[in-house]
């Protein structure tokens, strides 16, 4: 039997005092509506069609074609919004799931619950509740005496002996498909002008049907975002879910209070997160890491045993056993090769580092190829930009920079060739050559690397100037 969802995402959500349509403010570098999609397409099978009112071509860009559309003209409530729902879901659908955009804790098998217990008990509607001290802006269920509810009363028409009911409505909701399009018609007008969901139930009841009740005991899942504080409440839900989920997985996290992975992070076991370690987007971290302390790490891909220190990373990849940091910046294309040692202060973009280079310090390398084994000292620069276009520096193999080279692109090293500290390459250097000066230009073959007295590529330069590994 088929199942759709419906989500309301209509609302203006004026008390976040925004600009933004309230299912489009973040929560862990996603949009609140994102959460609600997920949901109702795995508990539905198929994507959901979103009521939308305020801002309604805004979130059309943001959903794009993870949802269908309906849009409600006016807000005359929520059995409204549902109703016009009808036409977009059509009249053949055994269950009508209902949930709303500003929910974004609800999980998906709390919605297959609510078609469980719906098709279980042949009932019109099964609706989600807590027992709960608080929430007091919650609807209050109204049970028979056989445990059915015979009514949802909203808290401004609640009398004090139903304010003090324990359970209350958390506002999710299946029906009987065939029931549902007919009933919202009879919906009566409420003393505020509108045409309340709610009274969905108590039609129900006086059509002899049943209304069931599934009960969560996760008050996450009840949290509904009306304000900057409501969104900060998810934000520690939703990161405490997370962590949650990845300590049960293997991966260690220091201080779970001052860590943030959003959900689209996957993390190998055995990996440690230190605290204040942010992990954002479409991140991936092998096995057996150490991340952190104090890094932001963005849309990046790290390998198996890596370790990355107060550094941040955007959109990077980094084979296995790579080291990074402290302070060090990996930018888009940033791509470092197994065994990279990439240390402080120093920055990478749109470049590669092929396996083994060792990076010190206090360098910048963009639009560059860097050959395997090389050697930057400190204070190495790829002069990558002419005013006009970005050009690019390639280095062979176990090339070797001497502290405070600058590499003027577009520049070619050929493998096992020397720069002295200080030089301005301007001019290709031939493969196991020495370089020296302003501009560089080329002195001798390079000395071997096994070489004695101090003439090795990880000795002294030929001109006395010393160099920083």
């Amino acid at each position: 039997m088929s199942i759709v969802a419906l989500i309301l995402a209509a609302g203006q959500g004026t008390r976040l005092k925004s600009k933004l349509p309230k299912v489009l403010h973040p929560l862990a570098g996603r949009a609140l509506i994102h959460y609600a999609i997920d949901a109702a397409q795995a508990a539905a099978g198929a994507r959901p069609v979103l009521v939308v009112g305020h801002g309604a071509d805004d979130v059309r860009v943001a959903v794009g074609a993870r949802a269908g559309f309906v849009e409600q003209a006016e807000q005359l409530g929520t059995g409204h919004a549902v109703l016009q729902g009808r036409v977009a879901l059509g009249g053949h659908v055994a269950d009508v799931l209902v949930t709303y955009g500003d929910m974004p804790l609800l999980r998906a098998e709390t919605l297959r619950a609510l078609v469980e217990r719906r098709r279980a008990s042949q009932a019109a509607i099964a609706l989600l509740t807590i027992d709960s001290a608080g929430l007091f802006d919650f609807g209050r269920v109204i049970r028979a005496s056989d445990d059915g509810v015979t009514a949802v009363v909203e808290v401004a028409q609640a009398t004090p002996a139903q304010l003090a009911l324990p359970e209350r409505n958390v506002g999710a909701y299946c029906f009987d498909g065939a029931w549902l399009w007919e009933a919202l018609e009879r919906l009566p007008l409420s003393p505020k002008g509108e045409y309340y969901l709610t009274d969905a139930v108590a039609l129900a009841v006086a059509d002899g049907r049943r209304v069931e009740a599934v009960k969560t005991g996760d008050e996450a899942e009840t949290i509904g975002i009306n304000t900057r504080a409501q969104l900060a409440q998810a934000e520690v839900a939703l990161r405490q879910r997370v962590n949650t989920a990845w300590m049960a997985a293997g991966v260690t996290l220091v201080d779970p209070a001052t860590t943030y992975i959003a959900p689209t992070v996957t993390i190998g076991p055995d990996t440690v997160i230190a605290p204040n370690t942010h992990l954002q987007g479409a991140t991936t971290i092998g096995a057996e890491c150490e991340i952190g302390p104090n890094s932001v790490i963005v849309d990046t891909t790290i390998g198996d045993r890596c370790v990355v220190r107060q550094s941040l990373l955007e959109s990077a990849w980094l084979a296995e056993d790579v080291d990074v940091g402290p302070f060090a910046h990996l930018r888009s294309g940033a791509r470092l090769e197994r065994g990279v040692h990439m240390g402080n202060f120093g920055e990478v973009k749109n470049a590669t580092l092929g396996p083994g280079v060792k990076m010190g310090h206090f360098s910048y390398i963009g639009d560059a190829q860097i050959g395997s084994e090389a050697n930057i000292s400190a204070g190495t620069i790829t002069c990558n930009y002419d005013g006009v276009k970005k050009n690019k520096t390639v280095l062979g193999e176990r090339v070797f920079l001497g502290s405070n080279t600058l590499l003027v692109a577009p520049v070619t090293l050929g493998d096992d060739s020397q720069t002295g500290a200080g030089s301005v390459v301007t001019r290709d250097i031939p493969a196991n050559m020495l370089a020296l000066g302003v501009p560089a230009r080329v002195v001798r073959e390079r000395a071997p690397a096994s070489a004695p007295h101090g003439e090795g590529k990880a000795q002294a330069q030929p001109d006395g100037a010393p160099t920083e590994r």
